[in-house]
């Protein structure tokens, strides 16, 4: 045995030090009276993200107006520039502004972003010649994709219960979305394909929606799955 202080070696039977006067610590005895270890408690320092928050929103908003400042100085126009500054802003709206909030609402936040890149995509179409395609094509396909992430999203936020019906019926309405895409491009585009492949797709999700709304009707299966992977 060791004194903790000054290192020298001590006997079995002391309980202070001969050389530095420092109370014997013995790991296999209880410590009684003061203790030989200073008890003081720093207080840990708390991480503070809104500096960071801001920094980064300092520094996205001068890629956003840069090259529009210096479209406007050369060519007195915003054209491609545009382009930067919707992405710039849809990256924000994705991965920085849920940061600033303490407890982020997806049912408010996901059906923003959806509003953010639909008017992104009027922006490119009204950008582009000839602007026929945002009203027949993107806005349907768009809105109905973020329609149904959104119910999905609250369904799940609020409802708590029933996850293998929402998924289940989600996939569906992902296999019916996938019709509408093709639909929506071939009478858009004037697109031609010797195979349609949305059928495919469409019959694939609405099996696996199925599979899920199967499984939570049975129970036996469903307490089985929800014990492995703790869903249902």
């Amino acid at each position: 045995m060791y004194c903790i202080k000054c290192g020298i070696e001590l006997s079995e039977g002391q309980e202070i030090c001969p050389v530095c006067q420092t109370k014997v610590y013995h790991p296999d005895f209880p410590i009684s009276g003061k203790p030989t270890y200073p008890q003081k408690e720093f207080a840990s320092e708390e991480f503070n993200p809104r500096g960071v928050l801001f920094v980064i929103t300092i520094f996205m908003g001068l890629i956003l107006a840069l090259p529009m400042l210096f479209e406007l100085l050369w060519h007195n126009e915003v054209a491609w520039s545009g382009y930067v500054a919707g992405g710039v802003i849809l990256f924000y709206l994705s991965f920085i502004l849920p940061f600033w909030f303490k407890d982020p609402n997806p049912v408010i936040f996901v059906p923003s972003l959806f509003g953010a890149i639909l008017l992104f995509l009027l922006y490119i179409d009204l950008q582009t010649e000839p602007a026929a395609w945002f009203l027949p094509f993107a806005f349907p396909i768009t809105g109905a994709l973020g329609g149904i992430v959104t119910a999905m999203i609250a369904l799940i936020r609020y409802v708590r219960r029933g996850l293998l019906y929402i998924y289940g019926g989600g996939l569906i309405a992902l296999g019916g979305w996938t019709i509408l895409l093709e639909f929506l491009l071939r009478r858009t585009f004037n697109a031609s394909y010797p195979v349609y492949w949305s059928p495919l797709s469409c019959l694939f999700l609405a099996a696996m929606g199925m599979m899920l709304i199967v499984i939570a009707i049975v129970k036996p299966l469903r307490d089985s799955l929800r014990k492995i992977f703790y869903i249902g």
